[in-house]
């Protein structure tokens, strides 16, 4: 594995802190399904860790509270604990565990409670500073790449072992 070499105004996800970091996301981040806009915010935050783009996470009261319903399902993270995921219903479209948080996250991670994460790959589109984004490689990880951030991204098959 290479890192990619970032141009002028990017950002290498090979610079990225391993423990993870987060921090505010300026940008408008806009997140459609079924045609609906679900989340719009100016508020949201990003964790940047070691070889993945930015998770974004975005304030609880900025997504439509009648499309959420929680999941089963369960995880935990070595860095930021134990989540909880929660189905998207629009209209007559589901998509299961497609978006989670952090109830009560551990030590440094403080600032993830109350907001939500939702994988692209998903949704009908997820927008960055007005920028449609590309879901991260594979189907665990949910990474929001944009023009503004080089990979190698892991998540696609190979990249297991990084």
């Amino acid at each position: 594995m290479i890192p990619e070499k970032p141009g002028p105004g990017q950002e290498s996800v090979w610079d990225y802190p391993r423990p993870p970091r987060v921090e505010a996301e300026p940008r408008l981040v806009e997140i459609i399904f079924n045609g609906v806009t679900i989340a719009e915010t100016a508020g949201a935050r990003r964790v940047l860790e070691t070889s993945h783009p930015p998770n974004i996470y975005v304030p609880l009261v900025d997504v439509a509270a009648d499309v959420l319903t929680q999941s089963a399902e369960r995880s935990v993270c070595e860095w930021k604990g134990a989540a909880e995921y929660w189905d998207i219903c629009v209209g007559d479209r589901v998509a299961p565990a497609a978006a989670w948080s952090y109830p009560a996250p551990r030590r440094g991670f403080g600032a993830l409670i109350d907001h939500l994460s939702f994988y692209p790959r998903l949704m009908d589109a997820c927008y960055l500073g007005g920028e449609l984004v590309t879901p991260q490689p594979g189907g665990f990880y949910g990474g929001w790449i944009t023009s503004d951030v080089v990979g190698p991204f892991k998540g696609g098959a190979g990249t297991w072992s990084w």
